[in-house]
């Protein structure tokens, strides 16, 4: 249990004014439908995040830094590029499909988590607790306590939010990300 409570406290705090809150709030925001982003981001935690600590516990040995890097920057610069295409609302009501905010969530999450500060915890957690399906739980626990009151309120407030100029600031800081990885490399 111990591994649990740690990785739930861990991942909550670190994701404290992270780039992937900004991620919830836009895509609250965007598609206005909480409960499938909620669920999207889930999901995406669930299978990074299990990635993360098989890799951590299996293969740390083997990874190289520099091919991960090119990776990660890559990744940064396309959601920069997705993040600057406002969405075209075809409903009458102004909001989303319920399931492309799902599968929007879980792509940008999956995306967005991958050499984040959370991952290399988890990974870090996982080389250090076992067994590992606790550690997934924890963290993945802690990516919610921290995101869905973020969606919550991002949903219920989107009319009020500056939108383009969100989708602007994020679309900047995902690209300072992806330089940032670039230049410095994972960690750096």
């Amino acid at each position: 249990m111990d591994a649990l409570f740690l990785s739930t406290g861990t991942v909550a705090v670190a994701e404290i004014g992270d780039k992937t809150q900004l991620l919830a709030l836009l895509l609250a925001a965007r598609f206005r439908k909480p409960w499938p982003i909620i669920a999207g981001i889930l999901v995406a935690t669930l299978l990074n995040h299990a990635l993360a600590a098989w890799l951590g516990a299996l293969a740390a040995d083997w990874l190289r830094p520099e091919v991960l890097r090119w990776v990660v920057a890559g990744s940064f610069l396309a959601v920069a590029l997705w993040t600057l295409k406002p969405d075209t609302l075809d409903d009458d009501d102004g909001t989303l499909p319920a399931r492309g905010a799902f599968i929007a969530t879980t792509l940008a999450f999956f995306v967005a988590e991958v050499g984040d500060k959370t991952q290399v915890a988890t990974v870090l957690l996982a080389a250090n607790y076992e067994p590992l399906w606790t550690v997934v739980a924890g963290t993945t626990v802690g990516m919610l306590l921290a995101n869905v009151p973020v969606v919550a309120l991002g949903s219920r407030f989107s009319d009020r939010l500056p939108l383009k100029a969100a989708r602007y600031t994020a679309a900047a800081l995902f690209l300072g990300l992806a330089v940032w990885v670039a230049v410095r490399g994972i960690g750096g």
